[in-house]
């Protein structure tokens, strides 16, 4: 299957256009949608995201992410990267690089091509549809990436959690990217010098009370149970949580 992971938002033509070029080239490939509402122009905050949800993907999946501001800069390359068996499609900005350091830290194997090919008619502002889609396409037909083979120009040191929030849900639920594995499970979550309490579920606190957990995904959320965490607690893209041990 082909895993789209964009912040184009919903509203517009430019899945759409995607998906045309998929339907075209990888007629038989199944096409999900995971998110297109990834945090707008914030590739750390997307990176960490997309770390936690592409494990539910089969590991013969190919991931094409594109949260890409930078997009027409000649500076900017174009990736794949096999990491044990699952292809990773978009820009070299970073989007793929806290999967990719902790596939390495985990001692998986990645493998790291540079995209040097082009389509005979680029657009300057939508690669996602012009150049990503395609490679996509040609990886889940089974062939190989048309490019050079490189080493990865990351570092392992982006594999640390983020202590800030990287999403928020339409719910209002806001999501960290901090892992729940890596804090100790009495461990409750800081806003300044606020303490949010930390419960199981929704159903183990009152109406209205703020609360954090791990999610489903791994990572600790903040919500307020029938309630929206992000007004309720001045949250956004980007704010600060601390750990209280």
């Amino acid at each position: 299957m082909i895993v789209l992971f964009t912040d184009f938002g919903g509203d517009g033509p430019y899945v759409g256009q995607m998906k045309a070029v998929l339907a075209q080239q990888a007629p038989e490939t199944p096409v999900i949608d995971l998110l297109h509402n990834a945090p707008r122009f914030n590739v750390w905050a997307s990176a960490h995201l997309l770390a936690a949800y592409i494990p539910a993907f089969s590991a013969d999946s190919v991931l094409l992410g594109v949260v890409d501001p930078g997009v027409g800069d000649v500076q900017r390359k174009a990736v794949a990267i096999s990491i044990t068996g699952r292809w990773y499609v978009g820009p070299e900005n970073g989007l793929f690089d806290v999967l990719t350091a902790r596939a390495i830290l985990g001692q998986e194997e990645v493998t790291c091509w540079e995209i040097n090919w082009r389509p005979e008619n680029l657009s300057n502002s939508f690669h996602g549809r012009d150049l990503f889609a395609p490679v996509a396409a040609r990886l889940a037909r089974g062939k190989i990436p048309p490019g050079v083979q490189i080493d990865w120009p990351g570092s392992v040191t982006v594999a640390n959690d983020l202590s800030e929030v990287i999403f928020i849900d339409h719910y209002g639920n806001v999501i960290t990217g901090v892992r729940a594995s890596n804090i100790a499970s009495t461990a409750c979550l800081k806003i300044d010098e606020h303490i949010i309490m930390r419960a199981n579920t929704f159903c183990d606190v009152a109406i209205g009370q703020a609360f954090c957990y791990e999610n489903a995904n791994g990572l600790m959320e903040i919500a307020i149970n029938q309630g929206n965490a992000a007004h309720g607690l001045g949250l956004s893209i980007g704010s600060r949580i601390g750990i209280h041990q």
